[in-house]
């Protein structure tokens, strides 16, 4: 295996083991760095180490990595104590979108770690209001990984407005270190991918209400027509109706009725069909 890059820190912390947080840990083992996941219960702890395997796993047997899972894997620890984290140079927070959650997460790794870095994977909620709970905000930022976090390209790097220059060439490297490109954006609603992939995937929804053109033929504008990798209807599958919808509630309280999820959003919500996690959203998975 290849030896550690110099810009990564020896060990990150990932808080919250779920799709996004085994992906941001896969990505810190396979660059060389030792991970801790932090999960909920030991049984959630369970889980996600099997999530992290599952992907490295996945990855090997397309040739995107070299060594055996099991040598990514002794780099691992999962836990369900936010203990474990201490030692760790950089922690990111990877757990459901609700901002007293994240508060209580960073506080208790700032609490443990108290020197280290500590990141969120938010994909729009502010950084400077979460920051308002943390004693050294100047260590806080965003890093916005992208889902599959394997395969996504891009990291959005979020400022908050009293986090430290140096920190954000630090995150700005580390980025890089991971094979990834980094945006650096400043604390904004929806910072820059989420705003606009969410204005796209709200108008997609509204022109599937009017009749205008089914879901594939709308996806099929996109991506033939604007080469988009996935249509919007299919992203916000693969994101979750849930998640878009939270993200589009908050753009509008924020942003205003441009942003009002629309009808159809919220029904699919309602019936539980919220994407390919469920088997079911704008398409059948």
């Amino acid at each position: 295996m290849s030896t550690l890059p110099e810009a990564l820190p020896t060990q990150v912390g990932v808080h919250g083991g779920g799709r996004m947080g085994a992906g941001i840990a896969h990505g810190f083992l396979v660059a060389g760095s030792s991970v801790v996941v932090v999960e909920a219960s030991a049984e959630a702890a369970a889980q996600a180490r099997l999530r992290v395997l599952d992907s490295l796993a996945a990855a090997h047997e397309r040739g995107k990595i070299a060594a055996p899972p099991e040598e990514y894997a002794a780099r691992l620890v999962t836990s369900h104590d936010a203990g474990a984290l201490a030692g760790c140079e950089l922690v990111v927070e990877a757990v459901p979108e609700d901002p007293a959650l994240k508060a209580q997460v960073l506080t208790a790794a700032e609490t443990v770690a108290p020197d280290a870095v500590l990141a969120t994977n938010t994909s729009s909620l502010s950084i400077d209001g979460i920051a308002a709970h943390l004693a050294r905000p100047e260590r806080f930022l965003g890093l916005h990984f992208f889902n599959p976090v394997p395969a996504s390209a891009l990291v959005e790097v979020v400022v908050g407005s009293r986090t430290d220059d140096g920190l954000v060439a630090r995150a700005q490297g580390w980025v890089e270190a991971l094979g990834k490109t980094a945006i650096t954006v400043t604390d904004a609603p929806g910072f820059a991918s989420s705003r606009l992939g969410v204005a796209i995937a709200l108008e997609a929804m509204r022109m599937l209400e009017e009749g205008v053109a089914s879901a594939e033929d709308i996806d099929t504008a996109m991506t033939l027509g604007y080469r988009h990798p996935v249509g919007p209807l299919r992203t916000t599958d693969l994101v979750g109706l849930d998640v878009r919808l939270a993200i589009a509630e908050h753009l509008a309280r924020e942003l205003g009725p441009r942003f009002e999820p629309p009808q159809v959003l919220r029904d699919l919500v309602a019936a539980g069909r919220l994407g390919r996690k469920t088997g079911q959203g704008f398409y059948r998975w």
